[in-house]
């Protein structure tokens, strides 16, 4: 008796693979979801940045170079301007 061969589908590395159209639209689709993960998570990040500006003493803002009016200005601003 000889052992049984497992099919092969035409053109996949393995029975459980996707076809080779349907790869690419699963790769493009990740893709597109981290690049939109990316992207809402540096908007969240400028608008911590903004909000650390206000909660700034006057000491802090003129280490950095920013006056109290420029700092309340910018944090302020909408998270995605």
């Amino acid at each position: 008796m000889s052992t049984i061969e497992p099919i092969r589908y035409a053109g996949t590395e393995s029975p459980g693979a996707l076809p080779s159209g349907r790869r690419t639209y699963v790769g493009r689709l990740v893709r597109l979801v981290r690049s939109l993960a990316s992207r809402i998570g540096s908007l969240l990040e400028r608008r911590r940045s903004r909000l650390v500006l206000l909660e700034m003493t006057d000491d802090q803002l003129k280490d950095i170079g920013i006056s109290r009016c420029d700092a309340h200005r910018e944090g302020l601003r909408a998270f995605w301007d």
